[in-house]
């Protein structure tokens, strides 16, 4: 058991072991609805590496005592998969636990199909990647998606402790001495990764001798060099990464260069590329948006090269970009709009789709009335006629409002302003 790498070896065995993900696993959640109502659905478990999704697809088929069967959609063949649904069907239901499952190819995914509809499998998918962008909709539509989150420093420390103290899976032979800055360090550094760092705490305890006390002491410059990262702090008090995360778009949001590129400094000496090039991206779009719609793809590319090129050079086109989103006007319009729809949606103020707008490309629609008296925009002068579009419970709304913060949105501005006094007069 001991030759098996610590965080494998530290993997929760029950519900009540896993450390952080609270908004699924706490109390009256629901994972933890499920555990208790002794239901387990298939589901998809998504988010970044060293989260847990393995360890908690685990966690919850031991907590039910089911069977379970772990294979990886890119290494193991259909044949495998065979091999588990006739056990399954010898034995009664297994817990197909499936990671990468986003590279499911399609002989894979046909022959599951019909076996999670007999719920002769209860499928739990683990990957890293957006299942919406990813896994293909036959697979997605049978299936609960559940996001999982970085873990905090908090629970990357409870992790350490947790494995230092175990005498069965972890440490707890040992006499480890730990220093509050190594362990802050091993938290800090692993951004939100525990398998990062438990392989670096293993690393630790393996390559440190005794002293003449037969104690195993790991100091600051010992977790430096085993997690490969230089410690530093985000600041006086030692905020956690996702402090210094807030401050770097807080900053690009107030226009503030100076320290927009103080917290991109901080965020590249901690070598963490994923999260500045997730927060670039959304900062674009989401505080830039229609301000300077070319921002977007600007940092989409700016992202892919510092990508291509690696640290220490990636810090050339990130900082052009970073510039560039902090002097730059800011709108959030487009996607509050989008937020005004989404709430009325999901309120139930939908409505139905105007007849003239339904889709008529196919025979007997119209005799079912559908795209009748539909006017083409491209036949009238200036591309646009007044029509209804919107459903009539709620062909009043307006969810989009213009700002007068750059000239591109201006001139939406004046667009959509005419067109409103056009369809009023």
């Amino acid at each position: 058991m001991k030759q098996q790498p610590l965080a494998l070896r530290m993997r929760p065995a029950h519900i009540e072991d896993i450390i952080g993900q609270e908004h699924l696993v706490g109390p009256n959640k629901i994972l933890n609805r499920m555990v208790q109502a002794e239901r387990l659905a298939s589901m998809i478990l998504f988010g970044p590496p060293g989260t847990g999704k393995t360890s908690m697809a685990v966690a919850l088929a031991k907590s039910l005592g089911k069977r379970v069967k772990m294979l990886n959609a890119v290494t193991d063949k259909k044949k495998d998969m065979e091999i588990v649904v006739e056990e399954a069907k010898m034995m009664g239901q297994v817990v197909l636990i499936l990671d990468e499952v986003h590279r499911l190819d399609k002989a894979k995914q046909d022959f599951l199909l019909p076996h999670l509809e007999s719920n002769l499998l209860t499928l739990i998918g683990c990957t890293t990647s957006n299942p919406y962008h990813s896994i293909n909709p036959a697979i997605r539509s049978r299936c609960h998606l559940f996001e999982l989150h970085p873990l905090t420093a908090d629970n990357v420390k409870t992790a350490i402790k947790r494995a230092i103290d175990d005498h069965t899976n972890g440490y707890g032979e040992l006499d480890i001495v730990m220093s509050d800055e190594a362990c802050d360090h091993f938290a800090n550094s692993a951004n939100g990764d525990m398998r990062s760092a438990l392989n670096g705490l293993e690393l630790a305890v393996s390559s440190t001798p005794e002293n003449d006390n037969n104690q195993i002491v790991i100091d600051l410059p010992t977790a430096e060099e085993c997690m490969q990262k230089k410690s530093f702090s985000h600041d006086k008090g030692g905020d956690a990464h996702y402090d210094v995360l807030s401050a770097f778009q807080k900053s690009i949001r107030g226009s503030d260069v100076d320290a927009a590129l103080h917290y991109l400094g901080r965020l590249i000496e901690a070598g963490d590329m994923d999260s500045i090039a997730r927060r670039m991206i959304v900062i674009a779009y989401e505080d830039i948006g229609l301000a300077n719609p070319q921002a977007g793809p600007r940092a989409v590319a700016a992202v892919q090269a510092a990508e291509r090129l690696g640290f220490p050079e990636a810090r050339i086109p990130l900082s052009v970009a970073i510039v560039e989103l902090s002097l730059s006007p800011k709108s959030n319009t487009a996607y509050k709009a989008l937020d005004g729809a989404l709430a009325d949606i999901r309120s139930g103020k939908s409505g139905e789709i105007p007849a003239h707008l339904k889709d008529s490309h196919y025979q007997g629609a119209q005799k079912l009335g559908r795209g009748i008296d539909y006017k083409y925009p491209h036949n009238y002068d200036g591309g646009w006629v007044d029509q209804q579009y919107l459903p009539d419970s709620i062909k009043n709304k307006h969810y989009y409002n213009p700002k007068n913060s750059a000239k591109f949105e201006q001139a939406l501005k004046q667009v959509y302003e005419k067109i409103q006094k056009d369809r009023k007069n």
